[in-house]
């Protein structure tokens, strides 16, 4: 399902398993990252693009946000994920919507619909074109609630009483439960057999990727394990591009627009997304500096790269040198050996050639200021 890209650049390497780190695609990025997103947004007609989802999280992540203060003065995610999303309005947070919409702006109306449903456009973008957006949203911010249940087997008395942590869990349940529910009704509102088949396995893919996740993070620590670039590559197209390279497809989907306007949306979707997680992996090893304290996943890129460069045995010994005799890790220590050799360097070339693909797929597209938008979103990834 998923092509070996990597291999036209001849570069690997990857351990399993993944901090919880936002991406660009859901967090405040660099300046001119935030200027191309919000230029994007006026030609949507952004915000009544999300008019409906806002009050819809407004009014539940409120409900959560009044629960979830048993949970102050604890560790647990979903105190920052409810605050962040109700209160905190600089960061982008429907940036995966947003490129729904300006892919469906940027392809117009097909021959096929212009005649029946030109007069329902809105800004050149059909209402369930704009549905679809507002559900693609929900479904990312319903596994992103799920994303911050704790797993209790490794709780400790600084993360907080236990009672309270239990609670936080089965409020992230309930209220990713309550998210993605009402995806899904929207989604069957949508009437359109094809769209339903393309974003149920979408879901389907990110429920596999969540779990190849969590079920790896026992390799992470491990010196021996991991996997090339291709199995990274598949795995984060699972957990971060299947969702949004899907929305794009079906965007095309119910415009009517043919086979080959799906596979260049869908193409897009699935480098960006792509070139967005090997930026965000990219980001603490570009910005830090000597003696800075560093925190980065050993399932970030670069570390894979790296890992397959110098070989099992010599990272071994990295790791060794690196971890005190508390059994901490020195991720400074860590952080110098990746950036000694070319990890780094292999990580951007790959996040450069996603966003280079992303760029080649929109061109299938008129020229446009939507076109422009994206183009601009697809550049913007490949820079540090």
């Amino acid at each position: 399902m998923f092509p070996a890209t990597w291999s036209r650049l001849s570069r690997a390497a990857l351990s399993r398993g993944e901090l919880r780190t936002r991406s660009l695609l859901s967090s405040s990025g660099p300046s001119d990252w935030s200027k191309v997103v919000s230029d994007a947004e006026k030609l949507v007609g952004y915000p009544t693009s999300f008019m409906s989802l806002r009050c819809l999280l407004s009014d539940e992540l409120s409900n959560v946000a009044m629960h979830v203060r048993k949970l102050v003065g604890t560790q647990h995610p979903l105190l920052n994920t409810a605050r962040g999303y109700v209160y905190d309005s600089r960061h982008n947070l429907q940036t995966r919507g947003l490129i729904v919409l300006l892919l469906s702006k940027a392809a117009g109306p097909s021959h096929a619909a212009s005649g029946i449903l030109s007069q329902d456009m809105v800004s050149g973008i059909y209402p369930s074109q704009r549905n679809l957006a507002e559900i693609t949203e929900l479904i990312h911010t319903a596994f992103l609630v799920h994303r911050g249940i704790v797993d209790l087997k490794g709780w400790t008395d600084t993360d907080g009483p236990l009672k309270d942590m239990e609670f936080g869990n089965k409020m992230a349940v309930l209220s990713g439960d309550f998210l993605l529910a009402n995806a899904c009704t929207g989604l069957a509102q949508l009437n359109n057999t094809k769209v339903v088949e393309l974003i149920s396995s979408a879901i389907g893919d990110v429920v596999q990727g969540i779990y190849s996740e969590s079920s790896s993070n026992a390799e992470e620590s491990g010196p021996t394990g991991g996997v090339d670039v291709a199995a990274w590559e598949e795995h984060a197209f699972l957990s971060h591009g299947a969702l949004l390279a899907k929305s794009c497809q079906a965007a095309m989907e119910l415009a009517k627009h043919d086979k080959g306007s799906q596979r260049s949306a869908f193409k897009y979707g699935k480098h960006i997304s792509l070139g967005h997680k090997l930026n965000s992996d990219l980001q603490p090893f570009m910005r830090s500096s000597a003696g800075e304290t560093a925190s980065f996943s050993l399932s970030a890129a670069p570390v894979v790269f790296h890992r397959q460069i110098v070989g099992q045995e010599r990272w071994r010994q990295q790791l060794q040198q690196a971890t005190s005799l508390r059994n901490q890790l020195d991720y400074s220590k860590l952080l110098a050996a990746v950036k000694s050799e070319k990890g780094v360097s292999s990580a951007v070339d790959l996040c450069c050639y996603h966003g280079n693909r992303a760029l080649e797929a929109i061109q299938a597209f008129p020229s446009s200021e939507a076109r422009s938008a994206l183009e601009k979103i697809a550049s913007a990834i490949n820079k540090f």
